[in-house]
């Protein structure tokens, strides 16, 4: 079977520029545009679709529990995508066409999300958020599952996946960055179509956009090419059983929730430590977040290296520590003060301290699920990538999920909450819970990641290219 080069590894790279730009989307707008602030509402001239405030139980949104109820869904159709790909007979591969046949729905139901029918509060727009968030979910992961199967098998070498993973990274960090592009072109519309319009029409722009990116690969490459594998015969729920019997593959999956879960707290909660903690305008949450990203892509090119020196494992604990020590820095802005040390040498120390963990973390957890799944399939004769890539998505789902609750409960503690206001009312001591909570999940995920026998698993694999 051939082996890509890398400029065809740059194409595949291209789908997760399409994908990742997708879920930035849901991930920054989602929640601003359905419960906007109040200032929104009376300067912008934003719309209140659904019912805001803590209306459910006293602690959630109602777009809360419709947003906690699609993740359940999506939960389910993680592995049932991932079943139907690892057993797919279609000729022309077992990953590409469930690919091709996502791209333009999922483009499509992302900008459908935000146009409810009716321009005030009303139960028809509760419905038709919650079917159009669920058809997302749906077709994100008839893409992604897929997608992400294709790491291990177009990755016939430990460079080969050290590249993809790379190459994807950066695409992936590239298509976050574009979501966050509404924050200055809505702007500039906003005055002649609305602040609705202004927001859908940057989001259809941005669709079209991914959707091409999301096709490329599709039409650029020919997987029977690359890959040579049996479709499995074990139905989903043998498949997934199989799949966490792995014990290499279990320990890191629960490694990486608690990656996800102290990412994610960092993440949700960096305008926060900007404008509480650090006391600056909430527009240096892009700057710094723009910076950090930078800097850490500058890392990228090393990390090959390094693995190849010093291997994954270790450097992904390493990047957990560094993580940790980022994290620490944020807890203590409010406990030290913005008096003696000014916010924004707060926020570019963290920032630094932050982008080469990010980059260890960003490339080389794929690759070890792609490792695992090759040596799996060598032990057991099944090829179930597609599964293996599934329950990691499952994990950072589950592990960006838990982040949120622990998140929306800590950051209120030491402040009054308004239940019938939309704006989240952090305060620093809150911030400085969720800096430390956010260290000891880091720290957590190194300690079981310790456990994680990566000479077993290069063993098996090595072993097979000698008998080769």
């Amino acid at each position: 079977m051939k082996r890509l080069t890398k400029k065809q590894m740059r194409i595949f790279a291209v789908g997760q520029l399409g994908w990742s730009t997708l879920s930035g989307i849901i991930t920054a707008w989602f929640v601003t545009f359905y419960l906007p602030t109040q200032a929104d509402i009376s300067e912008n001239g934003a719309i209140q679709y659904i019912v805001p405030g803590l209306v459910i139980g006293g602690f959630l949104t109602v777009l809360g529990l419709i947003t906690a109820l699609s993740r359940v869904f999506d939960a389910i159709t993680d592995p049932w995508i991932a079943s139907l790909s690892d057993r797919s007979k279609n000729p022309r591969g077992r990953r590409i066409p469930f690919m091709q046949y996502a791209a333009i729905p999922l483009s499509v139901v992302t900008v459908l999300l935000f146009c409810a029918p009716v321009n005030a509060i009303s139960s028809w727009n509760i419905a038709w958020i919650s079917v159009f968030i669920v058809l997302f979910y749906l077709f994100m992961t008839m893409y992604c599952t897929p997608y992400n199967a294709l790491i291990s098998e177009f990755g016939k070498t430990q460079e080969d996946r050290m590249y993809i993973s790379t190459a994807i990274s950066l695409t992936f960090f590239a298509g976050t960055m574009l979501a966050y592009t509404p924050f200055v072109f809505a702007g500039f519309l906003r005055g002649s179509v609305g602040f609705a319009w202004s927001y859908r029409i940057c989001f259809i722009v941005l669709a079209v956009i991914a959707c091409v990116c999301m096709l490329i690969p599709t039409f650029c490459l020919k997987e029977k090419e690359f890959v040579e594998t049996k479709p499995s015969n074990v139905n989903m729920l043998k498949s997934l059983g199989a799949t966490f019997k792995n014990g290499n593959f279990r320990t890191f999956v629960f490694s990486d929730i608690m990656y996800w879960v102290g990412l994610t707290l960092f993440q949700t909660g960096l305008p926060f430590f900007v404008k509480v903690s650090m006391k600056l305008d909430e527009s240096f949450t892009m700057y710094f977040l723009g910076g950090m990203t930078v800097l850490s892509a500058c890392f990228y090119p090393f990390v090959s290296k390094l693995v190849r020196k010093h291997g994954k494992k270790k450097l992904v604990i390493i990047g957990f520590i560094g993580l940790a020590i980022a994290y620490v820095i944020a807890g203590l802005i409010g406990i030290i003060g913005t008096t003696v040390i000014p916010g924004v040498v707060y926020g570019v120390v963290i920032c630094v301290i932050a982008a080469f963990p990010m980059a260890l973390l960003g490339i080389i957890p794929q690759s070890i699920v792609a490792d695992v799944a090759e040596a799996d399939g060598i032990e057991t004769g099944e090829n179930r990538e597609g599964m293996f890539f599934a329950a990691r998505t499952f994990a950072m789902k589950f592990g960006q999920s838990l982040a949120m609750l622990v998140f929306t409960s800590l950051a209120i503690i030491g402040t009054t909450q308004n239940t019938n206001s939309n704006d989240i009312t952090a305060s620093v001591t809150g911030m400085i819970l969720v800096g430390f909570v956010a260290v000891a999940f880091c720290a957590l995920g190194a300690i079981i990641l310790g456990f994680y026998n990566e000479k077993k698993v290069m063993a098996t694999i090595d072993k097979k290219k000698k008998d080769k």
